[in-house]
């Protein structure tokens, strides 16, 4: 084939190329409205689908967001909550433990107060026991003592009932009175007196009082009636009788044992019973008197011992006198021996203040001779000077 076949035939081909362009292009203008309607359409609904999704995806994700937001307010005020209850929990802990231990404490010291009251109390019920046993035991004692009181009162009554165990337990007494009181060479028992009379005790006395003789023997058997009587009538004639037996008593003492130039002008009747004593002098100072115009003297154990006391007193006084010239004589030796003593003291305080002043001058003589040495030794033999005939003297 030619060029010219080949340029027609593309000529040819562009025709119907041009003609297809044509075609297709009248058929484009037609459908060309329809189609941007469509895509006009497409595009619409893509782009409000897109806002659709784009418009649920920001409400899906503010809704996340604030479901993230709602969750961390809620897990926060979870966590705040938590923590309030925990330190609740703690504070409520630590006080039920303080609660506790102070209620543990004061349980302790309440069981402590309960235990010690009780060991008090037991301790005091066992020393109110102990002392309740101790004052039965005290108490027990003291019956049998009074058991046995009983006895020696009955003891008593028998001795003092007879006239001689009365007159004996009298002497006893008086005896032991006497004899704790004087000396040995002041007293004597059962003495016989120039009348042939025997006195229970003589109490020797210097002049001017001399002997006095001491009655032990005493009436009581009216004192006991006296006070057995059954009635005032009875008790009133055992009083009388009890006081005639006194008055007898006196004038018998009087007449036994005060002998003029022999014994004293006076005697003494001892009662060696308080009781009887004091009833003597508190309901029948007639007697009382009428011993005194007999200058018989009424005593009792406590009342001899001031007479005792007295006479011990005198008796001193009488040996103090009989050595007053031996004091003298000493005194005298005394004052001798210290004049003496003086005079050696005065000749021994000038031998001292002599041995002072010279030892004062040695002193002197030391220090000059002591200046000299250290001289010699500086061989400064020009400043020497001569030492005194006086330290010479001195030194030898």
């Amino acid at each position: 084939m030619n060029e010219t076949e080949l340029l027609l035939a593309a000529l040819g081909g562009v025709a119907l190329l041009l003609v297809w362009v044509l075609v297709r292009l009248h058929g484009i203008e037609r459908e060309l409205p329809q189609r941007a309607a469509d895509y006009l359409e497409q595009a619409m609904e893509q782009q409000l689908g897109a806002q659709h999704r784009e418009i649920l995806r920001d409400l899906h994700e503010g809704m996340a967001r604030q479901t993230d937001r709602i969750g961390e307010h809620a897990r926060a005020d979870r966590e705040l909550l938590q923590r309030g209850l925990t330190a609740a929990s703690m504070q409520l802990s630590r006080g039920m433990q303080a609660l506790t231990q102070s209620v543990d404490g004061r349980l302790d010291t309440l069981s402590g107060q309960v235990n010690q009251r009780l060991d008090e109390g037991f301790r005091k019920t066992n020393e109110t026991f102990a002392n309740v046993m101790a004052r039965l035991a005290t108490i027990d004692e003291a019956q049998k003592k009074i058991d046995g009181l009983t006895t020696n009162v009955v003891s008593l009554q028998e001795l003092l009932g007879d006239k001689r165990a009365r007159g004996a337990f009298g002497e006893v007494q008086l005896e032991a009175l006497v004899r704790n009181m004087l000396p040995p060479e002041a007293f004597s028992f059962q003495q016989v007196l120039p009348n042939g009379t025997r006195v229970d005790c003589l109490l020797s006395l210097p002049a001017p009082t001399g002997s006095i003789a001491v009655d032990a023997k005493f009436p009581l058997e009216n004192y006991h009636r006296m006070f057995g009587a059954a009635g005032p009538a009875e008790r009133d004639a055992a009083q009388r009788a009890f006081r005639v037996d006194l008055k007898r008593h006196v004038d018998a003492i009087a007449g036994k044992y005060i002998l003029p130039g022999t014994t004293s002008d006076g005697a003494v009747m001892f009662l060696p019973a308080e009781a009887v004593f004091a009833e003597v002098h508190a309901y029948h100072p007639e007697i009382v008197a009428h011993a005194q115009l007999r200058r018989v003297w009424i005593v009792s154990p406590t009342t001899l011992m001031a007479v005792l006391n007295t006479a011990r007193a005198v008796l001193k006084d009488v040996e103090t006198r009989k050595q007053i010239h031996v004091i003298q004589d000493a005194l005298g030796k005394l004052a001798k021996d210290f004049q003496r003593f003086d005079e050696r003291m005065a000749a021994l305080a000038r031998h001292i203040e002599q041995a002072s002043r010279d030892v004062q001058d040695v002193q002197t003589s030391s220090r000059k001779i002591s200046a000299h040495f250290h001289k010699i030794e500086s061989a400064r033999f020009d400043e020497l000077e001569p030492v005194p005939e006086a330290a010479v003297s001195s030194r030898t």
